[in-house]
């Protein structure tokens, strides 16, 4: 899968590790029950058509398991968006999770300049995350992240090119935990998908689910 801006790995919260291949879900012996049952339904959940996902090797250092996604919105042939999500389980817990389960992402795409100038920009997209998660009914409790603007401008040989800008949000959150001690990580990777496809300038899937701020107009579709 071509990812819009290139492949994630300019690191996100450690997610820039370099991807080693095989199946290995971490370095702590064999998977515990609950990181499996976590793992099996982030596997089950059903997502939106344009949203393209694949279980990519996660990285070794963060927890002493993990398991990693990417995704790119699709339209046809080009990519709108971009992103990561890493399930981290710790099984003896963290005192910065406080629990045992983290979730860590990024997301990121294409911007018109103007939107990349607008000063509420930052809250608005951090709104894009909590309104998801929100919009899903899901218990979370940690949070914290960044967003970053950046504009790239042309000169010289590449002057031909329009400026270009990149809004990108990394973040991470501690899932409440549910019977037998696993978090419903599909509905948290829906209410990803749903980050996703706000960034992506995607329509709300269905009435009731636009609960989050909107911005004008996202450029248009970028070749993969």
């Amino acid at each position: 899968m071509a990812a819009a801006q290139g492949r994630l790995s300019d690191g996100a919260g450690g997610m820039d590790e370099p991807k080693e291949g095989g199946g290995d879900p971490g370095h702590g012996g064999a998977p515990p029950p609950p990181f499996r049952a976590a793992v099996e339904a982030l596997q089950s959940a059903r997502l939106r058509p344009q949203i393209e996902v694949e279980t990519v090797p996660a990285p070794k250092r963060l927890a002493p398991y993990a398991h990693a996604l990417e995704a790119a919105v699709v339209d046809g042939e080009e990519d709108l968006a971009d992103g990561r999500l890493v399930l981290l389980c710790d099984p003896a817990g963290h005192d910065a999770w406080r629990g045992t389960f983290r979730l860590v992402t990024l997301v990121r795409a294409e911007l018109e300049p103007e939107m990349a100038a607008d000063p509420l920009l930052p809250d608005v997209c951090w709104s894009w995350l909590t309104g998801a998660l929100a919009a899903r009914g899901l218990s979370y409790g940690e949070p914290s992240g960044t967003v970053t603007r950046a504009s790239s401008h042309y000169f010289g040989g590449l002057s031909a090119r329009p400026a270009a800008s990149q809004i990108e949000i990394r973040a991470s959150w501690t899932p409440r935990e549910g019977l037998g001690g696993v978090p419903d990580t599909a509905a948290h990777l829906v209410a990803w998908s749903d980050l996703l496809a706000q960034v992506a300038g995607l329509p709300p899937a269905a009435p009731g689910d636009a609960s989050v701020v909107t911005l004008p107009q996202r450029r248009g579709p970028q070749s993969r």
